[in-house]
């Protein structure tokens, strides 16, 4: 693939991460296995938690977790290392100072604090991050999807007082009780047994075919148009 291929393929997996922990580990393989264009790959990362939904944002800030994890396992350093340079810029992005992202507030804590523990950032710099993510969420209304702010009580809306569409709210339900069920069913998960799900999703991590080139061109057209008309 030409590096103009592996971005659109790239960015339309970055778009279509949803709670499956499945989606990530292919997503993150992608990456892994196109590791000569990482920069471009990073770049792809910062643009879409730039420009997305929340949703999309809660849910590529999961999916660096489990890039970041596979990176070290592979040698693939450079990927962590510009996470580690640009984590202010990604939590600035999910989590913006104008108190839209507070619903974000909890998932970029728990990521944080993940890599952390994994040795992907230095325990100061989580530190740091989680006073401002202290004052996002008094700034935000502590992450309350639905916080009224100067309109009919009950109204969706987050924390700055912008209303969020109907579907981006369910669909966050939705994924946020997927992940919990994940994290319990994980409890009782043996060490070892994913090995032979990871070399699946490896080799599926195959050429760009001509339906993903057709889906992920439709994807950036959608996506410009909804740019253009917000």
């Amino acid at each position: 693939m030409d590096p103009f291929e592996v971005r659109i393929r790239f960015t339309s997996h970055l778009t279509h991460l949803t709670a499956s922990h499945t989606t990530h580990q292919r997503a993150a393989i992608f990456a892994l296995k196109n590791r000569s264009m990482d920069e471009d790959l990073h770049s792809c990362i910062l643009e879409q938690l730039e420009t997305s939904t929340l949703n999309t944002r809660a849910n590529i800030m999961y999916f660096i977790e489990t890039l970041t994890s596979l990176a070290k396992q592979e040698g693939a350093l450079e990927f962590v290392r510009m996470m580690q340079r640009d984590i202010l810029r990604v939590v600035d992005a999910v989590v913006p100072g104008d108190g839209s992202g507070a619903a974000n507030v909890r998932v970029v804590r728990k990521v944080l604090s993940g890599l952390g523990e994994k040795g992907v950032l230095m325990k100061d710099t989580v530190v740091e991050l989680e006073d401002i993510l202290k004052e996002r969420e008094r700034e935000g209304g502590e992450g309350n999807l639905f916080v009224s702010a100067g309109g009919d009580e009950g109204t969706p809306r987050r924390g700055n007082g912008v209303r969020l569409d109907k579907r981006q709210i369910e669909q966050r339900i939705e994924e946020d009780r997927e992940r919990h069920k994940r994290a319990r069913e994980s409890i009782w998960a043996v060490p070892g047994e994913n090995e032979a799900e990871m070399e699946r999703l490896w080799e599926e991590a195959s050429e760009i075919g001509e339906d993903d080139w057709i889906a992920a061109q439709e994807d950036m057209l959608e996506r410009r148009q909804a740019v253009a008309l917000g």
